[in-house]
């Protein structure tokens, strides 16, 4: 029993990435090339970045996921500050990587608690999303997430960790299978920026 509906997930997984759209596809590629860009501190993740961004507020405008599709004009802005932020890092030789101390860890996770709230209502209410609440947990982490990012704080891969892992579910039941798959893989890598950032904070220390 446990082998057939396996087997019929896997049919409809392998049915889905047939029928996925050149644009999801080039997405998945894009979003890849910047966040690999982007652990290893490069400065052009911003400008893949910035045509990542614009594919998926397509797609997610596409899917009623309308949190998300909002997000991406937050990212876009972002995007463009932290393109100017590392540019200006760059120029003045400081260091790169910076911690987030207890008290900040708490500011965080207070703002994602409220703006999750926020969002849910906003969207159940205003939208016919039928993901309201989980769709602004995973906007309103991203948000965090992303300005931390901008400013080379350390644990904002660990945001990222957890957010991407809330998504796979999310987009699957959302018939978004090759963006499940990709969130799957950003996963991986958010887990190896975050020990590249970690090693070059360390390094960092002894200067």
């Amino acid at each position: 029993m446990v082998l057939l509906e396996a087997a019929a997930i896997w049919q409809q997984l392998i049915q889905q990435l047939q029928q996925t759209s050149w644009l999801e596809w080039f997405g998945f590629i894009s979003t890849i090339a910047c966040i690999y860009l982007a652990a290893k501190e490069n400065i052009f993740n911003w400008p893949v970045s910035i045509l990542s961004i614009v594919i998926s507020a397509i797609l997610y405008f596409e899917s009623h996921l309308f949190g998300d599709f909002a997000l991406q004009f937050y990212f876009l802005f972002t995007a463009f500050y932290g393109w100017w932020f590392w540019l200006k890092k760059k120029k003045q030789e400081e260091k790169p990587v910076v911690r987030l101390s207890f008290k900040y860890w708490t500011v965080a996770l207070f703002v994602i608690a409220l703006l999750t709230a926020i969002l849910g209502f906003l969207l159940d209410k205003y939208t016919p999303s039928n993901v309201p609440y989980e769709d602004g947990f995973c906007t309103a982490v991203s948000l965090v997430a992303q300005i931390m990012l901008t400013r080379k704080i350390l644990e904002n891969w660990i945001l990222w960790i957890i957010v991407d892992i809330c998504y796979v579910p999310l987009l699957i039941y959302k018939d978004l299978s090759v963006y499940a798959l990709l969130y799957a893989i950003l996963v991986v890598i958010a887990l190896k920026g975050y020990l590249d950032w970690r090693k070059t904070y360390r390094e960092q220390a002894h200067y």
